[in-house]
């Protein structure tokens, strides 16, 4: 397990990593909030160790500024500050366990242990933003731009593409999308797929120079970046 441990008392961060190697992990140590920040971000850490008061940038603000760049890696935040608000702020900020001060190094071994456990052990999250070329959708926000102009689209179109970017690069029959966006299990003997497609590629494409959705004639429809395709 490699673990950071970002703690300004250097008598206290000198004792976790001895304790930690003792251990049979690894442990790296930063001495401040901004360098624990730049090494979080650009190392493979499995668990974030992060004390509360801490110079330069406090571990609140480290913990917040790397869960909006969208780290995940777990962090435990250990603090003099033991209060329940304390560590009900802790815990808001985005860390997943919070160890009061003083402690005993087994319990705190035991805790990050649990954590890193998790994290192996977690399903992989399914992505909440979907990107083809410069065309990009929000799931949560039910947003969608190209070249960065918003595009509105009715509920059944922002299905429609949801389900093309989720298998980007991958042929859709039109089977597919009747199951997957319209909920049907059996054929409608209508061309409402190729209608929606139709109107769906009027609001992407138009105006750009690549088109993004194509059709694979005689197997239904794909979008993709460039290559041969249908129109």
């Amino acid at each position: 397990m490699h673990i950071l441990i970002i703690e300004d008392d250097r008598e206290a961060a000198a004792f976790l990593v001895k304790a930690f190697r003792e251990a049979g992990h690894v442990a790296d140590h930063a001495a401040d909030g901004l360098t624990g920040y730049g090494m979080a971000e650009s190392g493979d850490y499995d668990v974030l160790v992060v004390d509360r008061m801490l110079p330069k940038l406090d571990g609140l603000s480290l913990i917040r500024s790397l869960r909006e760049q969208g780290g995940e890696t777990p962090v435990l935040i250990l603090s003099a500050l033991g209060q329940v608000d304390d560590r009900v702020k802790g815990l808001r900020a985005g860390g997943d366990d919070y160890l009061p001060k003083p402690y005993a190094f087994s319990e705190l071994l035991a805790r990050v242990e649990v954590l890193a456990r998790r994290r192996r052990t977690a399903p992989a999250a399914e992505s909440t933003v979907y990107r083809v070329g410069d065309l990009e959708l929000d799931r949560l926000s039910h947003r969608v731009t190209r070249g960065g102009a918003e595009i509105v689209l009715q509920p059944r179109e922002f299905r429609l593409l949801e389900y093309l970017m989720k298998n980007a690069g991958q042929v859709v029959t039109r089977t597919m999308l009747l199951e997957h966006v319209w909920d049907y299990h059996f054929d409608p003997q209508t061309n409402v797929v190729d209608v929606h497609v139709s109107r769906l590629r009027g609001k992407i494409d138009r105006g750009f120079d690549r088109p993004l959705i194509h059709t694979v004639r005689g197997a239904g429809y794909m979008i993709r970046v460039g290559g041969e395709g249908g129109a």
